[in-house]
């Protein structure tokens, strides 16, 4: 079982530390174990509770009302909510994925994840949602207190459902723009390069998909053999700034389309040198608006 401190329970949903107190004091809302320095700590059965609390405010109930609830009823209350909660704010559905995840519960997931989709269409989901969500786990596991495989377990299950919006979408003329889309090597997280995927494929262009941690001598292997219109690479991790940059001069060399786009972590792509062809996507926005423009519509920024 995982112990957590307050400040981490505070990161995880968003409360703050001095909220959790008061909750705790007036409202019997968290039961804190403490240590012999007489520090607080807390169990997973508390993140969840807390979890579910945040939850139930969102969609309009007192902590004063929660409080008093057993963990069995406080959980039948969210789940008996959900069918419902078509106006609800996006924390309910956050910390619903995060419960679902860590008890690896895929039915309640889809439950979830489904209603969110509902409400919010995959853009929304996606922006409001799934991205919140990634990096709240990605604190929980930076604190190790998130097992890389509940980490997998969502991410996977994320995956599939962007999969099936991509396979959904119609196929492309054959005379469309070719895209494509690739993580460097050692870059495996590929939710965002396949989020992007769906978005270039809806607007109607050719996508060729090569996936995560492709070597660079395959990707000119394939800019060689496809000849496509336009790349997209994302770099998600902090590496060496000097080894990402001789990667995108040697690609760029290679290249003779029209754009070659990077985009993700804007710490590390704004210490790039970037010029010519290529250039940062720093928005989903951004990415819809060049889009538009290689479509000859007007971008939405001036709609």
């Amino acid at each position: 079982m995982n112990l957590f401190s307050i400040s981490q329970l505070s990161q995880f949903s968003g409360i703050k530390a001095h909220t959790i107190r008061i909750w705790e004091q007036r409202y019997n809302a968290l039961n804190p174990q403490r240590s012999e320095g007489n520090t607080r700590y807390y169990n997973d059965k508390q993140l969840c509770r807390l979890l579910n609390i945040v939850s139930m405010m969102d969609c309009g109930h007192k902590v004063s009302s929660l409080g008093i609830l057993s963990d069995e009823e406080l959980f039948k209350l969210v789940r008996d909510l959900l069918p419902q909660s078509q106006n609800d704010t996006n924390e309910y559905y956050i910390s619903q994925l995060v419960l679902a995840g860590m008890n690896y519960d895929s039915n309640y997931f889809d439950e979830v994840f489904s209603q969110a989709l509902t409400t919010l269409g995959l853009k929304g989901t996606y922006i409001n949602i799934i991205l919140p969500l990634l990096n709240r786990l990605g604190l929980m596991w930076s604190a190790n207190m998130l097992p890389t495989s509940h980490e997998h377990f969502i991410s996977n299950i994320i995956r599939q459902k962007l999969s099936v919006a991509i396979d959904a979408t119609p196929v492309a003329d054959p005379d469309s723009n070719t895209w494509l889309l690739f993580l460097p090597e050692n870059e495996f997280h590929e939710i965002a390069l396949l989020f992007a995927h769906f978005i270039i494929r809806a607007n109607g262009n050719k996508v060729i998909y090569l996936g995560s941690d492709v070597p660079l001598d395959s990707v000119v292997l394939a800019i060689d053999y496809i000849k496509p219109d336009n790349l997209l690479m994302f770099l998600i991790h902090f590496d060496r700034t000097d080894l990402i940059q001789d990667q995108i001069n040697e690609l760029n060399s290679y290249f003779n389309g029209n754009k070659f786009y990077v985009a993700g972590n804007h710490k590390l792509i704004s210490n790039l040198k970037l010029s010519g062809k290529v250039e940062y996507i720093q928005s989903i926005n951004s990415l819809e608006n060049i889009l538009c423009l290689n479509s000859g519509l007007i971008p939405l920024n001036n709609r």
